[in-house]
């Protein structure tokens, strides 16, 4: 029998916060003298393998089950506590695009019915918590790099640690307080300052957030000059030019993003429509993938806290496959995908039928019986497997292979896809609509939907245009709600009377200005730091609010 715990576990508040791990900073000076030569230089020479060791904690944080929680007992975890991956889906399902049944094993109910604002439960302290678990990493490895130092080796780690330590902020930015422009200096998220008093730590202007996010993410590029890194898990120079493409596409600096988009993604070129024509999303080494998340078999075997098992169709080890969770695209998305585009077989459509399944194979082992292309949708396997549901995603494959018990693959964190798309938005923003519609069509018309023609006569129709683009490419990757709140969007998810496959319970939408849109502080936080201002105003939806509110997109 699988190891499922019940909604009951999700639901309880959570009586024991999670806690913080404190770095020591690495010391030079030895108790009772001052070093000589040798001393230091044994000392400095010991810095890049300590801050490498740290540096490569700081990245397993990323895909680590239970990095949050531990274990609660000698077997089991949250299988909610996945790492970056529990926070993209969070986010998703957040937004109209992502919807699935009702069920008491779903440990993400809480992002779809949005009592996820509620500071006691897990899932806001994931989202929270985990970047302030990567921030405290990187201001180590930060404390342990000299000063000024030029050393390559030690330059390239220090770089590696800026660009987190960005990242760390700008995966936070966007939650916590409304899209950038107007809305510059109110209060975005107390920041890790040096000598700062965490109990006594104020939310720093949105403006200052970000203007630290740009300097970290510019030091970050200049010290990563050069720079060859082992695997795609590490940061390199063009995922620090990405990261900053993200920030400067969010702060409305056009120009800028455009700019950084252009260098992220030199040498890397988007998947051909081929090759997105049978579940994939896991390998790292794809053409196409500018950062990753790695996650060998070796170290993630069955585990229930894995994207496979949450958020992906295909694994034997899985909550979405065993209570029939499928992670499935809304229909108000799914029709207006064109038929002639590839993408839409990344969702079974109506019929619960997607090309992509053709030449796939799912074996029954207990009962010796092996369901093959489209039998795999209503296949039924004891313990492992429900039929399948319309719209349900075929977008996610598994290193593995369809039905393996090993929930390995590789997590996303930028492709090239990504970068066309902000540099086109952003060119058009720019002032050049004509430029932003070119490359918009180059990619479309050459890698997803060979009749694609943008239509748009203004930069507002564009905008909305590249947002389609973006809800269709990056579904499932975690950018849904990023792009809502600072395109400063309605969150649709019905139309009244119209065909939905969104569950009532989850049949509501949210107006672009409602403050239930920002995510609260944890209760730690709130406790623990006295300067704290928490995000208060709006209340929880309930089905049939916001009825009548548009996104411009899916109307």
């Amino acid at each position: 029998m699988m190891k499922i715990k019940y909604l009951s576990t999700v639901t309880i508040l959570i009586s024991v916060m999670f806690l913080f791990t404190f770095c020591n900073d690495l010391n030079l000076h030895y108790e009772g003298g001052t070093e000589d030569i040798e001393q230091i230089t044994d000392a400095v020479n010991a810095i890049p393998s300590r801050a490498n060791a740290t540096l490569n904690g700081m990245y397993s944080l990323l895909s680590k089950p239970y990095v949050m929680f531990g274990l609660t007992n000698v077997t089991y975890g949250r299988a909610d506590d996945m790492g970056y991956m529990a926070v993209t889906l969070g986010q998703d399902l957040n937004s109209g695009d992502m919807v699935n049944i009702v069920s008491g094993y779903d440990w993400f109910s809480v992002a779809l019915e949005y009592s996820d604002r509620t500071p006691t439960y897990a899932n806001p302290q994931i989202r929270y918590g985990l970047f302030y678990k990567i921030l405290y990493a990187t201001n180590e490895v930060l404390d342990m790099v000299p000063d000024g130092t030029e050393d390559a080796a030690l330059k390239a780690i220090r770089g590696q640690a800026e660009a987190m330590r960005a990242f760390s902020y700008l995966s936070l930015a966007p939650y916590f307080q409304f899209k950038y422009k107007g809305n510059e200096n109110k209060p975005s998220v107390p920041m890790m300052k040096e000598g700062v008093d965490f109990r006594n730590n104020p939310r720093v202007p949105l403006s200052e957030l970000y203007e630290a996010i740009v300097q970290d993410l510019t030091d970050a590029i200049s010290d990563l000059d050069g720079f060859v890194r082992a695997n795609k898990g590490q940061i390199d120079q063009r995922v620090a030019y990405g990261l900053r493409a993200r920030a400067y596409l969010y702060m409305e600096e056009w120009d800028k993003a455009a700019a950084d988009a252009d260098k992220a993604m030199s040498g890397y070129s988007p998947y051909s429509s081929s090759e997105i024509q049978t579940p994939g999303f896991c390998e790292a080494n794809d053409h196409n993938w500018i950062w990753a998340a790695l996650i060998p078999a070796d170290v993630i075997g069955d585990e229930l806290a894995s994207w496979p098992s949450q958020i992906g169709s295909f694994s034997s080890s899985s909550y979405v496959a065993y209570a029939g969770i499928w992670r499935s695209i809304n229909k108000l998305l799914y029709d207006k995908i064109p038929a002639t585009d590839v993408r839409k077989a990344w969702w079974l459509n109506a019929s619960k039928y997607s090309p992509n399944l053709n030449g796939l194979s799912w074996t029954d082992y207990a009962n010796n019986i092996t369901y093959n292309g489209q039998d795999i949708v209503n296949a039924s396997i004891p313990d492992t497997k429900v039929p399948m549901t319309a719209y349900a995603n075929v977008k996610f494959g598994q290193r593995s292979g369809i039905g393996a018990t090993v929930n390995d693959g590789d997590w996303c964190m930028m492709r090239a896809e990504e970068m066309i798309l902000i540099k086109a938005e952003a060119a058009a923003k720019a002032g050049r609509l004509a430029e932003g519609r070119q490359i918009l069509e180059n990619f479309v018309k050459s890698y997803r939907d060979p009749s694609y023609t943008s239509t748009a006569a203004n930069v507002d129709n564009f905008s909305n245009e590249v947002w389609l683009q973006r809800r269709i490419e990056l579904w499932g990757e975690g950018f849904a709600m990023a792009d809502i709140m600072r395109l400063g969007k309605n969150v649709v998810r019905f139309h009244p009377g119209a065909v939905t496959n969104v569950p009532e319970s989850y049949q509501f939408n949210i107006a672009a200005n409602d403050p239930w849109l920002l995510l609260r502080f944890v209760q730690r936080e709130t406790t623990n730091n006295v300067a704290i201002e928490q995000n208060e105003g709006g209340t929880q939806p309930t089905p049939g609010n916001g009825a009548s509110l548009l996104d411009g997109v899916t109307d």
